[in-house]
């Protein structure tokens, strides 16, 4: 459903990790990456802030996964 598992993996980061970053427990982040649980959008975007990419491809929307920020040189 969401790409946040990928994500994740493609990462090298644990479940709890992310949890934290958008301030849910282990066990409910994994709930939603497993697609038993909804996301809120405010959790969303806390996800596409984190690693850099749009909402629209956290969701599966676009396959390109275009930065939020460029970075400074």
């Amino acid at each position: 459903m969401y790409r946040i598992k990928d994500l994740r993996e493609d990462h090298d980061l644990n479940q709890s990790v992310i949890a934290a970053v958008i301030g849910t427990t282990q066990q409910q982040y994994s709930k939603i990456e497993n697609g038993k649980s909804d996301i809120s959008g405010e959790k969303l975007i806390l996800l596409a802030q984190y690693y850099n990419v749009s909402v629209d491809y956290i969701l599966g929307l676009v396959d390109e996964p275009k930065p939020l920020y460029q970075k400074k040189k």
